[in-house]
């Protein structure tokens, strides 16, 4: 700012001189005095007005947050008539935190990492089922989805609070500068989750839901079974190949252990390619509902999924096909958009041509349908 402001200085000091009016007092003021003014304090000015567009932001979280957990609170009443207030329960789980594993040898970091995050979600599942005697297993992972929203929520306002409120404390312009960056991006993600809370209560299926749809719907006449927690199997016939079909059980609001079912799998038959269906975060541009194919394994969350199903097929030289299904964050976590449901036939094309340039008769194909199978039957 102050090289814009001595430029502009510069430019204009020869029509300050030139004018008939240079030897009044008044014209200096009004040209010399804002310039000198700016050039001293123009950093604070700048720290007040972007920290007064943040903090109309961070109001708008904290509204989003408290207005989340109301509506938490009041759907635990209304649904499953818990015997207490569930409130202090709940706001106890809001301040929960994860701590990851020492990662200085990063050497068996991936089974220490699954373990707390088994236990974390072992003991939130339990702590949920727990609110009232007669809660259904879908109304339990109903509220664990929405208690996920609300504390991702609680830590995004406790976040940008901090930044925000160590910026004003030491009058830190550069510091606030990262987070006035960072903004647009923290309220989209903040503006989905909000909007996500009335998928999740009323049991419907989200964008994330529509790799387990399409495989969900080649289930279809197919003998199922769980294979793992809360992950079902089902084996069907295709032009002389076997495929076996794997899936999240629904309709709960659940992305089951693919990772686990694969090994099971594994060790019973022996699987010759692997396909895998989920939902993608598109580019800027990209229309939503538009449809990739791609090789590895699609499947999202911190890792450690990904890294058991690589390693098993690494281990036993099995090729891993992928097909995304494009769409944002936000359509992601709500009501599916009917351009994402009307993707379904031209995967199952897809995956239909892979399977009969990859594979040959007699062969076992193994089809993911991977993410969160809310209002998703098999």
């Amino acid at each position: 700012m102050v090289f814009l402001l001595l430029d502009f200085l510069g430019t204009n000091l020869d029509k300050l001189f030139s004018s008939s009016d240079n030897s009044n007092p008044l014209m200096w003021l009004i040209w010399i005095l804002p310039i000198f003014i700016f050039m001293l304090y123009g950093q604070r000015i700048q720290l007040h007005v972007t920290s007064s567009e943040i903090n109309k932001d961070l109001e708008k979280l904290k509204q989003y947050r408290d207005d989340t957990r109301k509506e938490l609170i009041s759907y635990v009443k209304n649904t499953v008539k818990p015997l207490s207030d569930p409130a202090v329960i709940l706001d106890r789980y809001f301040e929960y935190f994860t701590i990851m594993p020492v990662d200085m040898d990063p050497n068996g970091i991936v089974p220490k990492i699954k373990h707390i995050m088994r236990t974390r979600e072992d003991t939130t599942r339990e702590q949920v089922k727990n609110l009232a005697p007669n809660i259904t297993h879908l109304q339990a992972s109903q509220i664990i989805n929405i208690l996920e929203a609300v504390t991702t929520l609680h830590l995004l306002y406790k976040m940008v609070r901090h930044f925000f409120l160590t910026a004003k404390k030491q009058n830190n312009f550069p510091l606030i500068l990262p987070l006035q960056m960072m903004m647009p991006f923290i309220m989209e993600e903040a503006d989905a989750l909000k909007t996500a809370i009335s998928a999740f209560k009323q049991g419907q299926p989200i964008g994330d839901g529509i790799g387990p749809m399409i495989v969900g719907k080649m289930m279809l006449d197919t003998e199922k079974k769980s294979i793992s927690f809360e992950t079902v199997l089902s084996e069907k016939d295709f032009e002389g190949r076997k495929l076996c079909l794997l899936k999240a059980e629904g309709p709960t609001a659940t992305v089951g252990r693919p990772a686990d079912a694969f090994e099971k799998i594994i060790s019973e038959k022996k699987v010759d390619m692997l396909i895998m269906v989920d939902a993608a975060l598109k580019l800027e541009g990209e229309d939503t509902g538009s449809v990739a194919h791609g090789f590895g394994a699609a499947i999202g969350g911190i890792g450690t999924e990904r890294f058991e199903i690589e390693g098993i097929a690494t281990k036993h030289n099995i090729p891993i096909y992928a097909i995304v299904i494009k769409q944002s964050i936000k359509e992601a976590i709500t009501l599916m958009k009917k351009e994402i449901a009307d993707s379904s036939d031209k995967v199952f094309i897809q995956i239909q041509d892979i399977i009969r340039e990859n594979s040959k008769p007699g062969q076992c194909v193994l089809i993911i349908g991977v993410g969160n199978t809310l209002g998703v039957s098999q």
